[in-house]
Parts: C-alpha cells; structure tokens; sequence
C-alpha cells in the first residue's frame, strides 16, 4: 500500500508523456527503461521495511541500470525520512550498508527528495558529507529539468534565493543545480547530440560549463549515443571540453565503485578523457580536496577544477 501511495506512476518516465526529443527507438527505450528502473528502486525502498532489504532486490538490477535504481531508492529513504511521524535513518543505514558502493548515486537521489518536499522539511534530510552534499543539488536540477522543462530548459530559470545548503556562498548552488539541468538535457535531447547541444548554447555563456559537465556526466553514465556521435558532441563543446571530461570522470568514478562499467562508458572516458574508465575514476578520485576549503570556493568547486585541469594537463581536450 505504501508503494502505491507514495511511488509516481512510471507512464511519467515515458518521453511521449514528458514530450522530449526521440532519435531512434533504441535510445527511447534506453532511457525509458532508465526512468523504469529509478522507480523500481523508488519502490523498492518505499515498501521495504529496512533498507538491507531493498539492497537484496537492488542487487538483482540488470547491472546496466542498477545505479539507477540505487538512487531512486535514495530518493524512495529521504522521502520516507522525512515523513511526519517517521523516526528517520534510512538514507544513514542506506549508506552504511551498500549504498556506500552506490554513494554518489545515493545523494543526487536525496537531492531528487529535496524536489518533491517542502522546503520546511528539508532540514530532514540526510547528506552529512560535506564534498558530497553537493551531489544532492544536481539530484535537484535533473529532476527540475525533467519534471519542469519548459521552465528550466527552454526558460532557463534560476531561483535567485535558493535557500539550501544555508552556508552556501552566493550564486553556487545554482552552478550546480545546473550540472543537474545539464545531465537532465542529455534526456530532453534523446541522446541527439546536436539537439542537445543546441540547447547548451541558449543558454547564457556563463552557465554552459556546468551545463556541459552534467551533460558529460550523463552521456557517459547513462550512454545512449555511438562513438561518432560522441566525438561531435566533444567537437561541439569547444572550449568547454574540459568541463565535458570532469562530468565524464564523475561517471566513471560513479560505475567503477561498485563494478558496473559497461563498454558503452569505455567509449565515452575514451572519447572525451582520453583514457580507460579505471583510469579516469582514479584521476577523480585522486582529485578530491584533503580537507574543507576556506573561503568563497567550495572544496566541491575545488574538486571539479582540479579533475578538468588534469585532462588538460595530460592534452586532448584543450579547445
């Protein structure tokens, strides 16, 4: 009863519901199962009693897709989470189980939640890390871009008081609520390269860099496009193509956690990094600030430079 109540009926996953761009018919059904598996994993966590037993069903996930369903149960605990009258610690115990592997698809799954809740609930919810936390606010971008296109795509709308996290420097949580609406137009555009770049370049100068690197992230994670296609979209992306590659490490770092590369994500690492997936998971990794940085720069900002510098410094994707 409680997956049926709380869980959103999959016809809203489908591209003719959300009026988005087909190219083929391989790539509708590629993403329509991705939306298909984010709400199994929704549902797993909705009417699952504690998260260790979502993870069973979790692991039974076509391995293509398990990520997916990792953070729609991410999003399924948040939601259950901040309930009324809920005693909390799912996201907790999601995390310290195998959502740990899943870890940064469990956050943009929070970020997802953070979406469908009121604001007054947000101070429920779970993203104690202080890197990471960032991840939830691209969760929010994609599913505002998703759910609300005409507004954030083709309006191109920011909120200009965007409330969370409260010690925020001014203007960034819109940058990365952009990384999500730039992951988001990889959907939109249906995998069409050209569309989606299109789209990119409406957009103020300004946001196309985080635009780019959610894009990356996407065509990467989620796939859907041949190695042709690929190479015009990072021939497309011009100057931003460092931006492209650091979304396209996060990818990777996202599927070599839990072991779930699939060729099509060798392709892209390829293609836009110029390395193995291993190769471009480690580089991500390795990036990653040692402790909170001071100032106006968050360390998640600091994180990104450092990855898309590193591609530039090892050549191929400098404009």
């Amino acid at each position: 009863m409680r997956r049926r109540i709380i869980t959103p009926n999959v016809s809203e996953t489908k591209l003719a519901t959300r009026g988005f761009h087909v190219k083929s018919p391989e790539s509708r059904d590629l993403l329509e199962t991705v939306g298909e598996m984010f709400l199994t994993g929704y549902a797993y966590a909705a009417e699952s009693r504690t998260p260790a037993e979502a993870e069973e069903r979790l692991e039974q996930i076509p391995r293509r897709f398990r990520g997916f369903a990792y953070e729609g149960a991410g999003m399924g605990f948040a939601v259950l989470d901040a309930t009324p009258l809920a005693s909390g610690g799912k996201v907790a115990g999601f995390l310290a189980g195998r959502g740990d592997a899943q870890i940064y698809l469990v956050y943009v799954g929070v970020g997802w939640a953070m979406a469908r809740l009121p604001r007054f609930l947000w101070s429920k919810i779970h993203a104690p890390d202080p890197l990471l936390r960032w991840l939830a606010l691209d969760g929010y971008g994609f599913h505002q871009a998703y759910f609300r296109t005409d507004q954030y795509v083709h309006g191109q709308y920011q909120d200009p008081r965007f409330p969370w996290p409260a010690d925020a420097p001014p203007g960034y949580a819109n940058r990365v609520i952009d990384q999500g609406i730039g992951r988001a137009m990889w959907f939109v555009g249906g995998t069409d390269v050209d569309v989606v770049t299109d789209m990119i370049h409406k957009f103020p100068e300004s946001r196309r860099g985080d635009l780019y690197a959610g894009a990356g992230l996407a065509a990467t994670y989620a796939c859907g496009a041949e190695e042709q296609e690929l190479r015009r979209f990072r021939e497309r992306a011009g100057q931003y193509r460092p931006q492209l590659a650091q979304g396209c490490a996060f990818a990777a770092e996202a599927r070599v956690r839990p072991g779930l590369v699939v060729p099509a994500t060798e392709i892209a690492t390829e293609v836009f990094c110029g390395v193995t997936p291993e190769q471009a998971a480690r580089i991500s990794n390795e990036s990653r600030p040692d402790q909170p940085i001071q100032g106006d720069v968050p360390a998640y900002e600091v994180w990104r430079r450092r990855i898309a510098d590193q591609f530039v410094s090892l050549g191929g994707v400098s404009p």
